[in-house]
């Protein structure tokens, strides 16, 4: 009898050492001077957040051929530090054309002002209430950053974002913003069969209702910037701004052009991420023939 009690006693205090793993314990605390930029991470079912070592340095200056979205969204973050009315902004359009890099762009302009950006990655979306209240008492001016960001139908960080956005009872943060890229204007994929739900009224067009699911959570976001593909010309101006900035020497600037060109047509893109790609490695060719010399 006593030996089946110690059993008893020994999964009990197991199935206790399991249970407290679970639970949210209490907060790490955060090191605010030791990065601008954060990421929030996952250990078990506590979350915290981790400084960036290394944040991307890009410059404003450095984003050619999206004067309009760069003038756009540092408007809005300008207003966002200088603590009037800013807007949630939704980023979205063709794939390495500046997306990301815009806000990495302005947090490195506004960070001697107080700005901060937080990642969160999808699969953490319902910890955004957490996140938001660990820094709403915070005097600092945090972008939540989604990157790439896209549901599937009945994901649960779906409709956490929506809450965050403005679909809570509580009122948003007034220190928070949140900053999401995406390839899809809806953040969500979009079925041909889904306009058969559309109905006439009159002589007006009225979106079914799972049209109107989709577009409600892009609705929340305050300012819609879209990027569009690059034109030969842009591409190759982005191409020489890379080169100049890695001091690559260009012997024949047609050469450069023609190589230019080749490289982004095995790519299927003319990208600024292409473009820079293609600099990178022009300048590391031109620099280790000067080594082999």
């Amino acid at each position: 009898m006593t030996h089946e009690l110690d059993r008893l006693v020994a999964r009990a205090h197991a199935l206790l050492d399991r249970l407290e793993a679970l639970m949210p314990g209490p907060h790490t605390p955060v090191d605010w001077k030791a990065s601008i930029a954060f990421r929030w991470r996952k250990r078990g079912a506590q979350g915290y957040l981790q400084p960036v070592t290394h944040v991307h340095r890009i410059a404003l200056q450095d984003l050619q051929g999206v004067d309009r979205q760069k003038a756009l969204v540092e408007q809005n973050t300008r207003q966002f530090v200088n603590g009037v009315p800013a807007n949630n902004v939704l980023l979205t359009g063709a794939r390495g054309t500046g997306k990301s890099s815009l806000v990495k762009a302005v947090l490195n302009k506004y960070a001697p002002k107080g700005l901060r950006v937080i990642e969160v990655e999808k699969q953490d979306l319902l910890d955004l209430p957490e996140i938001v209240d660990l820094v709403s008492a915070r005097p600092e001016r945090f972008i939540l950053f989604c990157d790439d960001l896209s549901f599937e139908a009945e994901e649960a960080g779906y409709k956490a974002l929506k809450a965050v956005l403005d679909g809570s009872v509580a009122a948003p943060s007034e220190n928070v913003l949140v900053y999401a890229t995406s390839n899809r204007r809806h953040l969500m994929p979009e079925f041909m069969q889904e306009n058969l739900e559309a109905r006439r009224v009159g002589d007006e067009i009225h979106p079914g209702e799972t049209v109107e699911e989709k577009v409600s959570l892009s609705e929340r976001f305050g300012l819609w910037v879209s990027f569009y593909p690059f034109s030969q010309d842009e591409y190759l101006s982005i191409v020489f701004h890379w080169l100049e900035y890695f001091q690559a020497p260009i012997p024949n600037r047609e050469t450069v052009r023609q190589e230019a060109l080749q490289w982004a047509l095995q790519r299927g893109s003319r990208s600024g991420r292409v473009a820079w790609q293609f600099a990178r490695d022009w300048a590391g060719r031109q620099r280790l023939k000067r080594v082999k010399r």
